[in-house]
């Protein structure tokens, strides 16, 4: 019996990594008789394989086409998952860039229409960007926000922040939801989002997305300094930022990796 269930369970992990490969726009969803055939068992097999991953919630039947995909779950699960591997992570990626940078390191996170910091880093510098850990700041005037809203076209960023106040909180905090976009799409175009003189005076910062196996954005690797002695060198730290955050990104590996790790 134990045997059976053993395989059982691996016959399982390995139905949903082929809805995995198969979950795109091309291909939504497998067959009974694909999965069957692709699994090497019978077609009752299969069938009882995917029902008993639909009753979990962690397959789902479309009514029309009778295909499989993944279910709602396993995602949550994934996602619970990256979140921890997200933590875990960041503070020897964000001790490496302070180590390169010379200034403080930040990861942060969308909290609807603010930024929430989760982890800060910094250097033994006198002066230095005040550390931001479980403090929240307006996502239209920072750095870490633009890169968290980079998915967000115009029209996504006029839902979230209709009714808002743009309000000034530096010299050159955008005043119009025209010019966040703008800045939203500069940020886009070149991988990273830059701000000087906009959350506060005196402060600039740089900030790239960090995205989990689906390629969502969930947090934002963000370093900030003082204006006068970091602003000069924004799109060098930007490259950096990058690096850093895509480092991040690759731990919170593609659900396919998350299925095929479990079935080894």
């Amino acid at each position: 019996m134990a045997g059976e269930g053993a395989s059982s369970l691996r016959r399982g992990l390995h139905a949903l990594e082929l809805l995995a490969q198969a979950d795109g726009a091309e291909q939504p969803g497998l067959g009974v008789v694909d999965v069957a055939r692709r699994l090497g068992v019978d077609k009752s097999q299969a069938s009882r394989t995917l029902r008993a991953l639909a009753e979990h919630g962690l397959a789902e039947r479309d009514a029309a086409t009778r295909a499989y995909r993944l279910g709602p779950r396993l995602f949550a699960y994934a996602a619970l998952v990256s979140e921890r591997r997200l933590l875990r992570a960041a503070p020897t990626v964000l001790a490496g860039l302070v180590a390169t940078l010379g200034e403080r390191a930040h990861l942060s996170v969308l909290d609807g229409t603010s930024v929430l910091t989760l982890v800060s880093q910094g250097p033994p510098h006198a002066v230095q960007a005040a550390g931001w850990a479980g403090r929240t700041v307006p996502a239209h005037c920072s750095a870490a926000g633009r890169a968290l809203l980079t998915d967000h076209d115009a029209a996504a960023l006029r839902a979230l922040l209709d009714g808002v106040p743009l309000v000034a909180y530096g010299p050159n905090t955008v005043s119009t939801l025209e010019d966040l976009a703008a800045r939203v799409e500069e940020a886009r175009r070149r991988g990273y989002a830059t701000a000087d003189g906009e959350l506060e005076p005196g402060l600039a910062a740089v900030a790239a997305p960090v995205r989990r196996f689906d390629g969502r954005i969930v947090a934002a690797v963000n370093v900030s300094g003082p204006s006068f002695r970091f602003a000069p060198h924004l799109d060098v730290a930007g490259a950096e930022v990058v690096r850093a955050a895509r480092r991040l990104s690759s731990e919170l590996r593609h659900l396919t990796d998350l299925v095929a790790a479990e079935a080894t």
